[in-house]
């Protein structure tokens, strides 16, 4: 009895202490600014993040203090013990969670592209680009030697018989070069008919051979124009793996387009910077978390011509980053992040900066 009361004593001293170490110690909070879950005006902080870590430390009677710093910064400092707690939506990757722990996740998302919208002169020089493809330039040649040819045949048979309308000469070729064209094209101007069995013969081949010809050709056309258009407004992240496209340094976005073979990802420390750079034409593309570009170009108005492409890839779990020493921490601060998504308050919070569960 003596020894299961020692025990219990021991047990309540060892607990008591670990509460008191969580509760007491002045915690070290990373932060870099990330709007709409952590927005700096001024000297003020606001945003999803900022409420929620705020409403937890507070329930928890947690003492902290806050420490802006830079994205790559911030994770380093979370893995080697520098800080205890990393409050921006961090995508849980099992990468991180070798070297940090993460509290559960308290918000859903994907990535998506940005793309900048293109000049009237850009969409011009884009159209006559796809009009005038190889395939087309391929079917405009097959086209003229299909002219060529049966003209030559017509008027070889209608020279004699239908001196007429097919002369002889230079001219007569020019004839049957002509008759050629509006039979293949089906204008049929009636100026120049074949009177010969063979010359009909030539034009029914020519006439039946255009139909399906002429339709094919226009299929490509219309092929190269579509391509072309998907182009410049694709709806999946593969049409951009051959273009130069950019998201943020030590990101979960960047770990995803390297999986992916992306070739040309030119890499950012914000999400102004490569907005900024997309926005003068210097990407093609900028993919990165779909509610923070959302909401970085709704604040923004001098990135009003960049849009959001309704594409949505590489879902992501939020959550805060906790060092690996701190075990206890985790689990509580798990514990009541969960109890606070179970209120109204929670959902009024993100209704508050548009945003909505995945």
């Amino acid at each position: 009895m003596k020894n299961v009361l020692v025990s219990f004593v021991l047990l309540f001293l060892f607990n008591t202490k670990i509460n008191a170490q969580v509760i007491k110690d002045t915690l070290v909070v990373g932060y870099t600014t990330a709007p709409p879950f952590i927005v700096k005006n001024g000297e003020n902080l606001e945003g999803i993040n900022i409420w929620l870590w705020r409403r937890a430390a507070k329930d928890l009677k947690l003492n902290y203090r806050l420490i802006e710093m830079g994205f790559a910064e911030m994770l380093d400092s979370l893995k080697k013990g520098a800080i205890d707690v990393s409050i921006n939506p961090l995508t849980i990757t099992s990468e991180r969670h070798k070297s940090m722990d993460f509290t559960d996740s308290f918000y859903a998302s994907n990535s998506t592209i940005a793309v900048a919208e293109l000049s009237s002169y850009q969409k011009l020089v884009s159209f006559l680009k796809g009009f005038f493809s190889a395939n087309f330039m391929k079917g405009m040649m097959v086209l003229l030697l299909i002219i060529f040819l049966f003209g030559l045949v017509g008027w070889y048979f209608e020279r004699k018989e239908n001196p007429e309308q097919f002369r002889t000469g230079g001219k007569g070729i020019w004839d049957g070069l002509w008759w050629s064209a509006v039979t293949l094209t089906t204008v049929g101007y009636g100026d120049k008919a074949p009177r010969t069995r063979w010359g009909k013969v030539a034009a029914l081949v020519l006439m039946f051979g255009g139909l399906l010809f002429i339709s094919g050709l226009t299929a490509s056309i219309a092929s190269s124009l579509t391509v072309n258009q998907l182009n410049n407004n694709p709806d999946g992240f593969n049409e951009f793996k051959e273009r130069e496209v950019g998201t943020i340094r030590n990101s979960s976005s960047s770990g995803f387009l390297k999986s992916h073979f992306f070739k040309n990802v030119k890499l950012f420390d914000g999400v102004q910077d490569g907005l900024t750079a997309l926005n003068k034409n210097k990407i093609e593309g900028f993919i990165y978390d779909e509610p923070i570009l959302k909401y970085r170009i709704g604040q923004d108005s001098t990135l009003q011509k960049i849009s959001i492409l309704p594409v949505k890839f590489d879902v992501q779990f939020y959550a805060f980053g906790i060092a690996k020493d701190r075990p206890l921490l985790e689990r509580t601060i798990s514990q009541r992040i969960l109890e606070i998504m179970e209120t109204n308050e929670w959902q009024v919070v993100l209704n508050e900066y548009g945003l909505t569960e995945l």
